[in-house]
């Protein structure tokens, strides 16, 4: 299992969307996120458990 906090570039890169889409998500309360300062990070597994969620929300309909 890995253990490191991904930054917001690092993220968008990941999820193949621009920075401003992430903060947008953020800012919308719909990305798994802490905030550490002034900073966002992410935990790569709850980003994968989000990305399911939304998946399988979307299949429903």
């Amino acid at each position: 299992m890995e253990d490191r906090w991904l930054s917001v570039e690092e993220i968008s890169v990941y999820l193949g969307v621009t920075k401003d889409t992430v903060y947008k998500w953020l800012s919308e309360k719909k990305l798994p996120a802490h905030k550490v300062g002034r900073l966002w990070k992410f935990k790569k597994e709850d980003v994968d458990v989000w990305v399911k969620a939304q998946s399988n929300s979307h299949k429903k309909r």
